[in-house]
């Protein structure tokens, strides 16, 4: 036998807990202990495959993959736990990147009809007369360049409205026509259009075609091309007029739905009694709906402080401002979601404790065996959350691919129906943003290390002679 060179006796004992472990103790053993041909027997030191193979792979992660890939029959207890803690870790992702896109999707939906209807600010009259009636407001060139030079505006178009009522042979109904022009922007209406076409309104000839919806068609049992009289009490008098019925649309937002027709901007003026540049007001669609605010300030100042020559004051008023009902609803929702997501991660950070702590209680042995072999605690806990790890990984990766599998199946196909009287939507909406998953996988991950890190400080609580005897 060559100089330098001893030969070692191991007890039997310390390989008995695993028989895929017992190679690798038996390595771990002989790395640490025997010295190098080169050293004349002077000092411990690892041979060159051994110092190579540690320089690209870590006993910890080494040993973790082993305990993670061990399939065998005897580890009964702990395979259904870690199963458990990768489904609570997949489930809580599931749940929390579906319920971002839905409420993301709600909130677009809802957001979008209300602004189809009412643009995103609007240009009001502030002024009434004794009656309790608005003044129109003077929508000239001037009041228009004002407005069109103000920074962040994209369009703007009048609109006037005027309250009055549809009658049928059979039924009536109350309504709000509202008056639009050339100007107008229909692409909302062609949208959510179910029947007919968007007639060609004017503001300078009266075309008596009206849109209405749905709901007031089935109301009052009117189809496309079906015509109906309408009655105005404007100034003590009543006025009437009849109008053909050229498009009905749906959007499923009742308060608008039942209530909202459309026809000429013309016709509405002349019910009013007022001047070709007088109208309700002003609907604004800016460049940047997340800037509306600042956009409505800087029109404040332009246009609130200055009557127009009726003498009637203006001012301006963002959509929020106009249904500050609906908005705060949809803002309450993302408290919703925000609980939604602590109570999943909480979920998770649970399943993982859990888990992690099981596989340790049955590797209980195998901690004191690395121990006695001469590993730290800290290595000891490094492979532990190697393996954790790999579980957080491998559910993260599987969470994801079924929470955009569903996401992608439920944009394109909506085979989950909703009650569009109550959620205004005939379907769960989705909105998909790359940046929240990716803060929710990161937020995930943050968590999870944090709870991994801290749990693997128990299997420093014994040492190696208790830890080897333990049953």
């Amino acid at each position: 036998m060559p100089s330098g060179w001893h030969r070692f006796t191991l007890h039997p004992s310390l390989f008995s807990f695993h028989s895929s472990l017992s190679t690798l103790h038996f390595s771990l053993f002989t790395f640490f202990l025997l010295p190098s041909p080169f050293g004349e027997g002077l000092g411990v030191r690892p041979g060159l495959g051994v110092r190579l193979f540690l320089h690209f792979m870590s006993f910890e992660l080494f040993i973790a993959r082993r305990i993670y890939g061990d399939k065998t029959e005897g580890q009964r207890f702990s395979r259904p736990a870690v199963r458990i803690a990768m489904a609570g870790i997949a489930i809580g992702l599931i749940v929390m990147i579906i319920s971002v896109a839905v409420v993301m999707g709600f909130k677009r939906e809802v957001s979008g009809k209300v602004i189809g209807f009412g643009a995103h600010a609007q240009i009001l009259s502030l002024t009434q007369d004794q009656n309790y009636v608005i003044y129109p407001v003077v929508t000239n060139d001037s009041l228009k360049d004002v407005v069109k030079h103000t920074h962040g505006v994209k369009h703007l178009q009048e609109f006037a409205t005027i309250a009055g009522m549809l009658k049928t042979d059979d039924d009536f109904r109350g309504v709000q026509i509202k008056g639009i022009g050339e100007d107008y922007d229909t692409r909302f209406l062609e949208r959510y259009l179910t029947e007919g076409t968007i007639p060609s309104f004017s503001s300078k000839q009266s075309s008596n075609n009206i849109l209405i919806s749905k709901r007031i068609a089935n109301e009052l049992q009117l189809k496309n091309e079906d015509k109906v009289f309408a009655y105005f009490f404007v100034n003590g008098n009543i006025r009437a007029r009849r109008f053909i019925v050229k498009g009905i649309y749906e959007t499923h937002l009742a308060e608008y739905d039942k209530a909202m027709c459309f026809t000429d901007i013309r016709t509405v003026r002349k019910l009013n009694g007022w001047e070709q540049d007088e109208s309700s007001g002003l609907e604004i669609t800016v460049q940047n709906f997340d800037l509306v605010d600042a956009v409505v300030s800087r029109l404040v100042e332009r246009v609130n402080h200055t009557p127009d020559r009726v003498g009637a004051m203006r001012g301006a008023f963002s959509i929020r401002d106009i249904a500050p009902h609906i908005f705060a609803w949809l803002e309450v929702l993302d408290m919703n979601v925000m609980m939604i997501l602590i109570l999943m991660m909480a979920i998770g950070g649970f399943t993982v404790v859990s888990g992690l702590l099981i596989v340790m209680l049955e590797r209980i042995s195998m901690i004191g065996t690395l121990k006695a072999l001469g590993a730290t605690n800290m290595q000891v806990r490094r492979v532990f959350q190697h393996f954790a790890v790999m579980l957080v990984g491998k559910a993260i990766i599987i969470g994801d691919i079924v929470a955009l599998a569903i996401c992608f199946l439920q944009k394109h196909f909506n085979f989950i129906k909703l009650d569009a009287d109550t959620y205004y939507i005939d379907s769960v909406p989705i909105e998909l943003h790359w940046l929240p998953i990716l803060l929710i996988n990161l937020a995930v991950l943050l968590i999870s290390s944090i709870v991994i890190f801290a749990s693997s400080f128990l299997v420093s609580i014994k040492g190696p002679a208790t830890t080897i005897r333990w049953e």
